[in-house]
């Protein structure tokens, strides 16, 4: 990327954090998100770190974003007013999803209702068979009849997806042309573009997801461009992915649905590079914010991929509850668990917590803006484990009155327990939450926690990240410098990319290495476009995979493909590689069954340079804490004096024994009983189980 200052900006559900890269260092600010106006808070912390740091805005070269927005937006049902075009006898597939009980056993089971009601979707004739040939012409005239309706409403955003138009797109490409030339002033989304991939559901539902934020992505992404360049930071403004890499504001507000996730998967790369700088190979990445928790699998310093996703779950666990979003992802399971959960006790006089959130208006009781709940941030300052007066960098004072009195009219009174119990208990639910989640995810990509390492990061993990180690079984546990706003230090290490995705059968039986090739250079033309855009001058790497099963099955698997012209010979290949990935997932092949490709997906990035890994032999010693303070165990049931340590401070090398507290700006690591802490040759602090080496 270019030289010169960058900028890294994450709007989170509570906080927004602002990280500036310049001279060799890195400055940040963490500051409470303005749902109002998302952009309000940006500019305000953009320019609050160029003033603190003495950076002219004109030295910025580069502005990378992550929000989540678009994921809110979904959830909440806060986007636009959408309009479904659809194939004449199919506008109810968006509704009808899978014809399953994703719930067997509840008898008042919930289904996520879709975006778009019914009354909104609307059919015209036309008919594309499953090889691509035209069955029934579109009848343009009737695009145009809806067109002229359309005119008379306030409808905003239109989603447009014909059956099989994943192979065969030009009903869907004319009928965006009519819509665009009489309705100039509404969105319009083609499923071919957003999600040319065979499964009419998940494509239609992604199609609609799009048109659904779209115009409120590109009136805030116009918002924040013009706000940047008003305030004389005038550079390029690239936003990251829900796929781990970044992209221009134009491919962004085109395609916003790729934004779902975005501020995640900063995090995840971030846990990618430090997992190599510290030679873990196995990882799980912790990242805890004010209202999610997010959790991803990092094996061989690689994050896993996924190429679905869902949004909205009516079931915090359960697949198939949510709304399906057919996009490049990292995949990770996240939850409602963040310092901004809402505790409360239920009829069975259990403790509950989250998914619901204070967020950042009112926020915790803690926070003195009106709020009474009791949350995960009041539990954790009435255990001592956080400063109220260095809390987010002094940007908000926390008040431990309120903080106790909410957690004992809501949890401690009703339970007939004091107000440190209950506050130990809350703590204790969002941990095993936590680490359920983590269990769960783990069990559904066939992997375990044996042998894996914890990296921490966000501004709460740091907080609960011994505890969720030791329910999880893990003995080392990572945090990075700068974990308060790790997410958005993981937007400068991401890579400008781009990945494309086509639906093309092929039974290898048949193996046709000219239609492969065919469908691997138009993949690469199309990435191409976008990536330049943000990178015209940088090498590019090009990873391609194939989405493969055998015959009758009704899932398919991810297998890695060479970057090479494919020869006739190769059809034997494809099955080996197949092979070898279906037995790396299942332990196991299945004889005698041919093997088919369902889907081919072609990924183009700059070429980034590989995180290295970094001698950890230091001089150990032993740092003076600077104060003590009195922190409650929930395991002991007591009270205990704990160290408190500033991390800036503590150099390379220090050990502290817990229990311990290491403050910084953005967060404050909680060395438990267990474990132990030193500081690597990174400034990392890395914590080990008591009696394990830190070598």
């Amino acid at each position: 990327m270019q030289d010169g200052a960058r900028l890294a900006v994450d709007i989170g559900g509570t906080f927004t954090d602002v990280v500036l890269e310049h001279g060799g260092g890195q400055d940040s600010l963490k500051l409470l998100t303005t749902p109002d106006a998302p952009e309000r808070a940006v500019l305000e912390g953009v320019g609050a770190v160029l003033q603190q740091t003495g950076v002219a805005a004109s030295d910025v070269s580069l502005v990378i974003h992550g929000t989540t927005l678009a994921t809110n937006a979904l959830i909440e049902r806060k986007g636009a007013k959408t309009a479904l075009v659809a194939t004449e006898g199919f506008r109810d597939s968006i509704e009808i999803a899978y014809e399953h009980r994703f719930e067997q056993y509840d008898l008042y089971m919930e289904r996520p209702q879709p975006l778009i009601e019914r009354d909104l979707r609307f059919t015209v004739p036309e008919r594309i068979a499953a090889d691509g040939s035209v069955l029934l012409p579109l009848d343009e005239d009737a695009v145009r009849a809806l067109a002229r309706d359309f005119a008379k409403t306030d409808i905003e955003s239109l989603a447009v997806c014909f059956l099989h138009s994943y192979v065969n797109a030009d009903h869907e490409k004319r009928t965006g042309e009519i819509l665009s030339e009489m309705l100039p002033d509404v969105s319009i989304t083609l499923s071919s573009e957003v999600c040319p991939e065979i499964r009419e559901y998940d494509r239609m539902s992604t199609a609609a997801a799009n048109a659904y934020v779209q115009p409120m992505m590109a009136g805030y992404l116009n918002r924040l461009k013009q706000g940047l360049q008003s305030n004389d930071v005038a550079c390029p403004l690239l936003l990251m992915m829900s796929s781990g890499g970044v992209t221009t504001v134009d491919t962004a507000m085109a395609m916003p649905i790729r934004l779902v996730e975005s501020g995640p998967a900063g995090g995840a790369i971030l846990a990618r590079d430090i997992a190599k700088e510290n030679d873990l190979d196995l990882v799980l990445s912790f990242d805890m914010g004010g209202t999610t928790a997010k959790i991803t699998l990092i094996d061989d310093f690689t994050p896993h991929i996924a190429r679905s996703f869902e949004v909205a779950r009516m079931y915090r666990f359960l697949k198939g509850s949510g709304l399906p979003l057919r996009i490049p992802v990292i995949d990770m399971v996240e939850i409602g668990a963040g310092g901004g959960s809402i505790a409360d006790v239920d009829a069975m006089q259990r403790i509950r917590v989250g998914p619901e959130s204070a967020g950042s208006v009112p926020g915790p009781a803690c926070y003195g803006n009106g709020g009474e709940a009791p949350t995960v941030t009041d539990a954790d300052t009435v255990l001592g484990r956080i400063d109220p007066a260095r809390f987010a960098g002094g940007q908000v004072s926390l008040d431990a009155k309120l903080a106790s009195k909410a957690v004992d009219r809501d949890v401690g009174g009703p339970l007939s327990t004091d107000t440190n119990v209950a506050a130990a208990g809350i703590a204790e639910i969002v941990d095993e939450h936590m680490a359920n989640a983590a269990r769960v995810h783990a069990i559904e990509n066939g992997k375990d926690m044996v042998g894996r390492s914890l990296v921490a990061f966000g501004g709460a993990a740091p907080l609960h990240a011994a505890r969720l180690a030791e329910k999880l079984g893990i003995d080392t546990v990572v945090v990075p410098q700068g974990a308060g706003v790790g997410s958005a230090i993981g937007f400068l290490r991401a890579q400008i990319s781009y990945e494309v995705v086509r639906t093309r059968y092929m039974d290898l039986r048949e193996f046709d290495p000219s239609v492969v090739n065919d469908i691997f250079a138009e993949m690469r033309i199309e990435a191409e476009a976008v990536v330049k855009l943000g990178a015209p001058n940088e090498p590019l790497v090009e990873t391609r995979g194939a989405f493969m099963r055998y015959r009758g099955q009704g899932h398919e698997i991810n297998v890695p493909m060479p970057d090479k012209v494919f020869e006739t010979e190769d059809g034997a290949a494809f099955a080996e590689w197949f092979a070898a990935a279906y037995s790396g997932l299942f332990s196991r092949t299945i004889p005698n069954l041919s093997v088919e490709v369902l889907t081919w997906t072609l990924s183009l990035a700059t070429d980034r340079p590989v995180a290295q890994t970094v001698a950890q032999q230091q001089e150990r010693y032993r740092p003076e804490p600077e104060a003590q303070r009195k922190i409650f165990d929930p395991a002991s049931g007591a009270w205990s004096e704990a160290n408190v340590y500033s991390r800036s401070t503590v150099r390379p090398g220090a050990e502290m024994a817990g229990p311990a507290i290491i403050v910084e700006d953005e967060t404050t690591t909680l060395v438990t009983n267990g474990f132990s802490a030193t500081v690597n040759a990174l400034g990392q602090i890395v914590m080990t189980k008591e009696g394990l080496s830190h070598d």
